[in-house]
């Protein structure tokens, strides 16, 4: 766990963002039924506006995606809260984030984690994150501009895989990736379009226990391992990040 550096936010109509930021965790996240300790605490500590440009901060405590750079989007905090407990984090974890977008969730991840590697297709958003991680202080993130449906062997095992884009499948990749007894949350469908989000719990070397968390949507998982390329934009939104 990481001690980021505090920013101070000017009032917006009158609220503090950390007052939007309580909020945030006790309308959007706790009252949906997400209790992880952890998770709580993290969400109400990453500065969720230091992620977006200025004339885009104060739309960070809306229950919706944010757009950002790439014609991406930082996704909605429930989403975020959602897959974070999905993983079932201890604390001290060696965790991998496929997708890092705007950095967002690595930083809620860095809270909870021992380390997080995060992989990000788009060279201007792996920059980018990588950058304001640095600002706030999460030493603990390391942002790596690369093709995520491969993973990050140099990191691997790990304790926990999170996959913030839809795949066809779980790539085989990430799966010999993740430590026997770990978790992998990743939304998978034939649709790239709409998905149901998965948690794999790996019991053996070719054993893995699958269950069910709802239906969702993300943006594609393009890569060798994901889908080759997306289809027409225009129904996509990028639910994730």
């Amino acid at each position: 766990m990481t001690s980021p550096a505090s920013e101070s936010p000017p009032p917006l109509n009158g609220r503090s963002f950390a007052v939007l930021r309580e909020l945030m965790v006790e309308r959007q996240i706790a009252a949906r039924g997400v209790h992880d300790p952890r998770v709580l605490a993290a969400m109400r500590k990453v500065p969720r506006e230091a992620f977006l440009p200025e004339p885009m901060r104060d739309l960070a405590y809306e229950d919706a995606p944010v757009p950002i750079a790439g014609e991406q989007t930082m996704s909605q905090p429930y989403i975020v809260a959602l897959m974070a407990e999905a993983l079932l984090l201890q604390g001290g974890d060696n965790v991998l984030e496929i997708g890092a977008g705007s950095g967002y969730a690595a930083a809620v991840l860095g809270e909870i984690a021992g380390h997080v590697a995060t992989v990000e297709r788009i060279a201007a958003l792996a920059e980018a994150a990588a950058a304001k991680l640095a600002g706030l202080g999460y030493r603990n993130v390391e942002v790596h501009q690369g093709d995520g449906s491969r993973g990050w062997p140099p990191d691997a095992p790990y304790d926990a895989i999170v996959v913030a884009a839809a795949g066809p499948q779980v790539p085989d990749s990430l799966k010999a990736q993740l430590k026997i007894g770990g978790r992998l949350v990743m939304p998978v469908g034939a649709d790239q379009h709409a998905q149901q989000l998965l948690r794999l719990t790996r019991l053996g070397d070719a054993d893995f226990k699958h269950d069910r968390l709802g239906d969702v949507r993300f943006v594609p998982l393009l890569g060798a391992e994901g889908w080759q390329q997306a289809e027409p934009a225009g129904r996509t939104t990028r639910e994730n990040r």
